[in-house]
């Protein structure tokens, strides 16, 4: 079974007393809608999960300012179906497994600069 690994940040901003965290909305490939999650992406060769992390938010964001807060690192595993295009090429439905280490980190940056992989954004608290 192909296997993916990921890396990404769980991004937050203080004003007036109040946390927020930034949530991304993806565009829909299997399902209406699309989904929200925190900045992610596939870890480089030669490249740390935290550096992947930090990149990834970089380009998906423009944030660039980020302080990952120590003693944070949680892990998410799931299984998806690969793209259709994907699919297509071996005739048949290709499940992959995916791993997805998450950092916490903080930003003084308000203003976000979404990359061509997402439609919006928001700041929750």
């Amino acid at each position: 079974m192909p296997k993916e690994k990921s890396a990404g940040l769980i991004v937050f901003r203080k004003e007036n007393g109040v946390t927020y965290y930034l949530l991304l909305h993806y565009p829909a490939i299997n399902r209406k809608g699309g989904h929200w999650e925190f900045t992610k992406g596939h870890v480089e060769k030669d490249e740390s999960e935290k550096e992947t992390a930090l990149r990834e938010a970089a380009e998906e964001t423009g944030i660039r300012d980020l302080k990952i807060v120590p003693g944070f690192k949680k892990y998410i595993k799931y299984f998806f179906r690969a793209k259709k295009e994907e699919s297509q090429k071996t005739k048949k439905v290709a499940w992959i497994f995916k791993l997805v280490i998450f950092f916490i980190a903080e930003t003084k940056t308000k203003n976000v600069e979404l990359s061509h992989e997402h439609i919006s954004f928001l700041w929750l608290p």
